[in-house]
């Protein structure tokens, strides 16, 4: 309208609440550092006058069970978090993933390889006898193995066999097609890295995106969830902060929308290590039977009460 005043626009098309998420994997009881991430999410909503959503991260079904799902809605009410309704739950949504999958392969972005864990140990260790083979952030080898040289029509005849099978992302192929990305970080990398971080994909060599007997990615369908979600602020762990490399990769490449990014520390066990669900003494079901209450867990994190 002319002659309208900037305060009045902004009255008329307001911007719209920040949207938070915490995203466990149903597949152990919940621990401190889980509690953590989830009150930081939570109070960063409320806040914000955002929105927090739950997603349960379940696309592996051998380790994935009912019973550590129930017990997440059971710790984070204790907690005093509350989310909205209805909770995405990953398997459920399938169909969304493979579409993803199936524009970056109509791109030629995505191959599939063959090689067993076992096959590609052994490749790694015939490579390493000249010099160290080069491993991505999580310690893991690149994959060392030509599967990319495979013809069209081989590559169709192992899967008609019913070889098993990894989709992969050609990272080179990827990087050309995307160029230069950064993203924006409000938190601070392993070593203090923040604002404006340059994205490097190509340290996590060709990562997989599916296997034949699961049609999914953490990475893939975390980006896919964000998006369709409307999530705007992804906050979590700094172990998680060189993945977002690889994530702000294929939202290029999908044409999905940038969220900002807070990696926050570590809550970490009496020999300085990051939490693991098999660590029952700080597990939140263990602690709440010991008598610990909602407010002392807050502390024991360094969260205000």
């Amino acid at each position: 309208m002319a002659g309208s005043s900037p305060a009045m626009m902004s009255l008329e098309n307001p911007m719209p609440p920040p949207v938070f998420r915490f995203a466990p994997s149903p597949n152990g009881y919940l621990h401190l550092g889980h509690a953590y991430s989830a009150l930081l999410n939570f109070d960063s909503a409320r806040e914000s006058g955002g929105r927090f959503l739950l997603r349960i991260e379940d696309i592996d079904v051998a380790r994935c069970r009912p019973e550590f799902e129930a017990a997440i809605y059971q710790d984070l009410a204790w907690l005093g978090i509350a989310w909205e309704q209805p909770v995405r739950r990953q398997s459920e949504h399938l169909s969304e993933y493979r579409d993803a999958l199936e524009r970056l392969s109509a791109e030629g972005l995505i191959y599939p390889s063959f090689e067993s864990r076992a096959e590609i140990a052994k490749l790694v260790a015939q490579r390493e006898a000249g010099a160290p083979w080069p491993r991505d952030p999580d310690g893991a080898p690149l994959y060392p193995g030509s599967a990319k040289l495979l013809s069209a029509s081989e590559r169709a005849r192992l899967i008609e066999q019913g070889a098993p099978y990894a989709l992969r992302l050609d990272m080179a192929a990827a990087c050309a097609r995307a160029g230069d990305l950064t993203w924006t970080e409000h938190g601070a990398g392993p070593d203090g890295e923040t604002g404006v971080v340059a994205v490097r994909p190509e340290v996590w060599g060709d990562v997989i995106l599916a296997r034949k007997e699961t049609p999914t990615s953490y990475h893939l369908s975390v980006v896919v969830d964000d998006a369709l979600q409307g999530v705007t602020e992804v906050v979590r762990g700094r172990d998680l902060f060189w993945s977002t490399s690889v994530h702000r990769l294929l939202q290029a490449l999908l044409g999905l929308p940038e969220p900002v990014y807070r990696h926050h520390r570590l809550i970490l066990d009496g020999a300085g290590q990051k939490l693991s669900k098999s660590t029952a003494a700080t597990g939140l079901r263990e602690l709440r039977a010991s008598g610990v209450a909602p407010a002392d867990i807050r502390r024991l994190v360094g969260l205000p009460p």
